[in-house]
């Protein structure tokens, strides 16, 4: 699907896990932590609510932002074959998943 690599990081920046080979693991979740939070605060602003997904797109691919409840989220990065549309269907079973795994509710 053109997904490069991926994090989950707790909302305040931290990293969690990582599916990354950059050695850029930590910044990447605190510019994350950032964008979701600015995302977040624009949507309410506007009257929209919470956040869903927020994406950056550039001249060489994409950074998808996800928030996973309250207090994580998940980043995604692509290349330019980064399909979206296939992307924005299943990222809230993954959220919904990730969350249920956070907090440990994941069925066994």
């Amino acid at each position: 699907m053109g997904i490069t690599d991926s994090i989950i990081s707790t909302a305040d920046g931290l990293l969690v896990a990582s599916d990354s080979g950059s050695a850029e693991q930590e910044s990447l979740a605190a510019l994350c932590a950032a964008g979701v939070a600015l995302g977040t605060r624009t949507a309410v602003h506007v009257g929209l609510g919470g956040l869903r997904e927020s994406v950056i797109r550039a001249a060489g691919g994409h950074v998808v932002f996800a928030s996973i409840g309250e207090n994580a989220l998940l980043a995604i990065v692509g290349d330019e074959g980064l399909d979206l549309a296939h992307l924005r269907r299943e990222l809230p079973g993954t959220v919904d998943v990730l969350g249920k795994l956070l907090d440990g509710d994941a069925p066994n």
